[in-house]
């Protein structure tokens, strides 16, 4: 079965590379360009798929390169730009790994003779006794990725090979030193890959897109205090950078699009109940679904005990306890209590 590993260039994806080769599988080296030459390459650093190719080639490993720029830029960065115009906050790397790397990606690894693609993610994939093939959170709390995949389809899933899911990020650095073996691209990867620096305000101005001016800010009990910068720059739950100075802590509770308003209030009005949530990826069936199930709305959120209804338009979740107003946009991802993913969505707001 031959296997094509999806390389980055990066630290992750190359001791993927490594743990399949010394485990004697057929593999070949697969670069997806995400991105135009000029944003992909900055000024003095090599050239990605020459670099990448170079490794391989060192290494007696085939090698292609694909270019996905412009369904990249059609598939994920269009719908981020516009997830900001109508006030959402995107989630652009659940897209893409629904759409590109378990997408296309996967599709040109199939074209080329692959069985299977594999990825530096750190998630772990399962076979469960009931459910056949699983997600499962990754070994390292830290890294773990499982909340990005959660909207990639189970027949993709079932294609993917995930070598990292037991190991830890220190122990992949510690073993790429001891085999004396430098990734060619070895800066850690950006939080969005497409928004230089991580600036996502810079990227929208830069793009000329047509945003949301400035509008008021208000209290729950419909006091204004100050002046936004434009919708688009806040997210539900968000404290730092309201620049108000109040006699207690503010945060972001919710933005009235129809009427350009930032509302804003104490801890106290923090408390959602649940969201709602659309474009629901199934991964078991809800009828299998044990009692005790925990929801992520946030990547760095520890997994919160709910109630999850799945209907025919999304799910519906109720959190046991309160929790901060899940940001429209971002991804509900339903655990059990082994932290096998059930379900993902993109929520529509909360409840």
């Amino acid at each position: 079965m031959k296997i094509a590993v999806a390389l980055s260039g990066g630290t992750d994806s190359l001791f993927a590379l490594l743990l399949l080769l010394e485990q004697g599988q057929d593999v070949f080296g697969l670069h997806a360009r995400f991105l135009p030459p000029r944003a992909e390459q900055p000024s003095g650093n090599p050239d990605p798929a020459e670099a990448i190719g170079s490794m391989c080639a060192r290494l007696g490993v085939d090698f292609h390169a694909v270019d996905l720029a412009d369904a990249f830029e059609e598939a994920v960065v269009a719908p981020f730009i516009e997830e900001y115009v109508v006030g959402r906050t995107p989630n652009p790397c659940a897209r893409c790994n629904a759409t590109m790397k378990f997408g296309l990606l996967l599709d040109a690894a199939r074209a080329l003779g692959a069985a299977r693609l594999a990825t530096g993610h750190y998630v772990r994939q399962l076979r469960h006794p009931q459910w056949g093939m699983t997600l499962q959170r990754g070994t390292d709390p830290a890294k773990d990725q499982s909340y990005f995949l959660s909207l990639v389809e189970r027949a993709r899933l079932e294609q993917a090979v995930f070598p990292l899911g037991n190991w830890r990020k220190e122990q992949v650095k510690a073993e790429l030193v001891k085999r004396n073996i430098v990734p060619p691209l070895p800066s850690e990867s950006q939080e969005i890959c497409f928004v230089p620096g991580d600036d996502y305000r810079a990227f929208l101005r830069d793009r000329q897109v047509r945003l949301p001016g400035p509008g008021p800010i208000v209290t729950m009990r419909g006091r204004k205090i100050g002046s936004h910068k434009g919708l688009w720059q806040y997210t539900e739950g968000q404290r730092r950078g309201l620049g108000i100075a109040w006699e207690e802590p503010l945060y972001v509770v919710s933005k009235d699009m129809e009427n350009n308003v930032l509302l804003v209030g104490g801890r106290e009005h923090l408390a959602a109940r649940g969201c709602l949530t659309e474009d629901v990826n199934l991964l078991v069936d809800p009828a299998d679904w044990p009692a005790e199930i925990s929801v992520r709305t946030r990547y760095r959120q520890a997994p919160q005990p709910a109630r999850v209804t799945v209907g025919d338009t999304g799910m519906a979740v109720r959190f046991r306890e309160p929790q901060t107003p899940p940001a429209r946009g971002q991804v509900a991802a339903v655990y059990d209590a082994e932290g096998h993913v059930l379900a993902g969505g993109v929520i529509l707001g909360p409840v």
